[in-house]
This record gives C-alpha cells, sequence and structure tokens, in this order.
C-alpha cells in the first residue's frame, strides 16, 4: 500500500502508548490526563438523560448540524459572556467532539507541510501529535515560573526574515495551569503575547481546558476576553468538569473563521454526538454545573495538596517539582544523572508509572523530568505512589 507521506510523521502519543499498561491491576499510575471517576455525576447524568429523551427524543437521536445544536451553541456562548467576559455570539461557537477536535481543526485549515507553529517547552502531547500530522514543523520557547518566556519568543521573532516569519501560522498556549508544568502564564506576559500577536499578524490558539479547577489564587482574565484583533482562537472542553466520556468541547472564534473549522469538520464527522450535546445543555441550564465544580475543586485540591507533601517526604534533595494553583499536574525535574524514559520500565515493576520528560519536548530536552497526575488516584495511592518512585530514585543516585 502507498501512503500518504504526512503518515511519516505521525507519531503515536506516549501517552496513548502507556494507557495499557497504566491500567494493570495492583497499578498507581500518574501518567494519564484522566478525572477521577468519583468527579462524575451519574445520577445527575442518568436524569438528564432521561429527561431528554422524554422531551427531545427524536432530535436528540437524530443527526445534527455540523456546527452543533443551536441552543447548545447559544448557551455556551452565553457562559463565555458570563463567566469569562468573553464577548461572542452562537455564531462565534462551534461545538466539537472534545477540544482535541479543536486542535485538529485548527491546524487543518492553518497549516502546509513544513508551516511553523509556535510551541512552548513542554506542551501537550495530543496537541504535538495533530500538529505532526499536517507536516507542521515548530518554533519552540522556554518555559519558566510565569508561563511561556515571551520575551523569548518576541526574539526569536525579531531575528527571523519575512519570508520565514510568514509561514508561522499560530500560536499555541495553554495559559491556565499547563500540561504538563502546571504553570500558569502571568498576567504581564498575557498582555505582551498579545501584543506580540497584533504586531506580527499571528494568531493565538488558547487552549483552556483547566480554568475552572482553580484551587488557590484568583482567577486571571482569558486571552480571548482580552482581544480586541479577532486573532484569539479560544478552545475549551466538558472533559475536566462534566465527562470525558461525552466527549464535548468547543471553540470560540471570529464567524468566519468558525464557518471554515465547520467545513473542516463535515468532512471528519458530519457532527458532534448529538445526544451527548443536549445532555450538557441542560447541564448548564439547570445550575448543575455550578453546583458540581466546587465538588470537584475540593476533591483535586486536597489530592494535589498530599502529593505535594509527599514529594517533600519520599524524594531525596536535587529534585525540584511545580506548585500549581490548579489543574490536574506538576511538573517534575530529577537530577540530571537520572533519564526518566529509561528509568519508566523500572518504575512499571514496582506497579508505578507517569509519562517522562521527553515525551512532551521536540527540543530533545525534557529527559530527566516527569509529569505527574494528582486527580485520578485517591489520597492512599498518592502517597503509596510517590514513595515507590522516591525509593526508585534513590536507587538510582
Amino acid at each position: 500500500m502507498k501512503l500518504a507521506k504526512r503518515v511519516k510523521e505521525m507519531r503515536e502519543s506516549e501517552i496513548r502508548k502507556f494507557m495499557e499498561v497504566s491500567i494493570r491491576p495492583g497499578m498507581i499510575s500518574f501518567a494519564g490526563g484522566l478525572p477521577s471517576p468519583h468527579s462524575f455525576p451519574i445520577k445527575e447524568i442518568e436524569r438528564l438523560s432521561i429527561k431528554v429523551l422524554k422531551n427531545e427524543g427524536t432530535m436528540a437521536l437524530q443527526y445534527g448540524a455540523t456546527e452543533g445544536v443551536r441552543e447548545f451553541r447559544r448557551t455556551i456562548a452565553k457562559r463565555m459572556n458570563k463567566k469569562l467576559k468573553i464577548k461572542c455570539k452562537e455564531e462565534n461557537v462551534l461545538i466539537t467532539t472534545g477540544s482535541q477536535q479543536v486542535l485538529d481543526l485548527v491546524t487543518k485549515i492553518f497549516v502546509d507541510p513544513r508551516d511553523l507553529v509556535v510551541v512552548e517547552v513542554p506542551t501537550y502531547i495530543g496537541a504535538l501529535c495533530s500538529f505532526r500530522n499536517y507536516q507542521s514543523k515548530f518554533l519552540t520557547v522556554g518555559m519558566d515560573s510565569e508561563g511561556m518566556k515571551v520575551d523569548e519568543l518576541e526574539s526569536k521573532l525579531r531575528e527571523m526574515n519575512k519570508k520565514k516569519r510568514e509561514r508561522i501560522k499560530f500560536i499555541y498556549s495553554i495559559p491556565n495551569f499547563h500540561n504538563p508544568k502546571g504553570i500558569t502564564l502571568s498576567m504581564e506576559r498575557r498582555k505582551h503575547l498579545l501584543e506580540i500577536s497584533k504586531k506580527y499578524q499571528i494568531p493565538i490558539l488558547e487552549d483552556d481546558p483547566y480554568i475552572e479547577l482553580r484551587y488557590r489564587g484568583k482567577t486571571l482574565p482569558t486571552m480571548k476576553s482580552m482581544d480586541k484583533e479577532g486573532l484569539v482562537i479560544y478552545t475549551s472542553t466538558f472533559s475536566k468538569i462534566l465527562s470525558p466520556g461525552l466527549r464535548l468541547g468547543w471553540v470560540v472564534a471570529d464567524g468566519e473563521l468558525i464557518k471554515k473549522l465547520s467545513m473542516a469538520k463535515q468532512g471528519t464527522d458530519l457532527s458532534t454526538n448529538v445526544f451527548s450535546q443536549y445532555i450538557a445543555n441542560e447541564y448548564i441550564k439547570t445550575g448543575l454545573v455550578d453546583k458540581h465544580i466546587p465538588k470537584i475543586r475540593k476533591m483535586y485540591k486536597k489530592r494535589e495538596e498530599v502529593m505535594l507533601e509527599s514529594l517533600e517526604e519520599y524524594f531525596p534533595d536535587g529534585c525540584e517539582w511545580t506548585k500549581p494553583d490548579g489543574g490536574m499536574f506538576l511538573w517534575v525535574t530529577l537530577p540530571k544523572k537520572i533519564n526518566t524514559k529509561k528509568m519508566f520500565n523500572e518504575a512499571i515493576k514496582r506497579k508505578v508509572a507517569y509519562i517522562h520528560g521527553a515525551a512532551f519536548c521536540v527540543d530533545g530536552s525534557g529527559y530527566n523530568e516527569m509529569r505527574l497526575n494528582f486527580s485520578n488516584q485517591d489520597e492512599n495511592n498518592i502517597r503509596e505512589g510517590i514513595k515507590r518512585l522516591g525509593n526508585l530514585i534513590k536507587k538510582k543516585l
């Protein structure tokens, strides 16, 4: 079979590759980005499902519009305006099969082979998979405790010649509780990034799945809410505040861009799961979402605190880690002599799993780092899993 040339650029996700290993009996996995199953509002979904079938059954079980159920798009737009001060209307919202589909669709309509996408180092593995599938290349920007080093980005753009700069199609950023680092982009840098976007006319893809999962501090405004030029494409998801199994996300953008994204979506899935959209619409309209989110925050805050306490207790000197104000992950840096990719199989033998740092880095870095997820395991498993990892690291030193 003669496959397309772009297939050579495709790579299996490190997370998906290790998923089977991570769910083995007795395994304590910090590897996936999974919400806790105890966070799912099962009874509420059951009740809403019955309500939807009774009142909207013939519509909810039928094919739907590619853009999404009209009332649901309107509900999302109202929530964006009220909660995040993102000024948008129904025509600015496209419902998708998770926010992962947004990454695919945006890349599909923007990127030609060898075009550049600006990415942080490290960055979300799923985004890298989407970008590579369309043969994009990367302009990398480092991170520190305030998020993306925006000054570094500006310096690189300034140095690039005009022809090459025009091939930068968008800047990808996860500003709140970054995946994998857990860091939040500072207010000053958000403003600066918007200035760069305007100056060079480069769109920003603002990936914001964790914004509702803040445990400490004040919520910072989204870049989309501050965008005066229509250059920010905003995406979020129901996977963290309702259920990933419903496969619902959305994107907010300029109306003309939404039309282009919708055309790209038609050839992929015709429409997103209609039944799920009706359930999620009721979930928001009845106020259940605002009652449920504080429960999730409370659960995850405690789990994060236990993980941080356990790292202090069990990890040896020379190890460092981020201390996120929200989200689902933290990032650990080990002494340089330890290669976390090589250490993975030894960790599996001790029945504890993580994702090695190099999987998130397109520049070859991250070899002595790892991402740990704290949302999926209970507190006892977190303590035990971190203890196992700590003992392994001590053995390697």
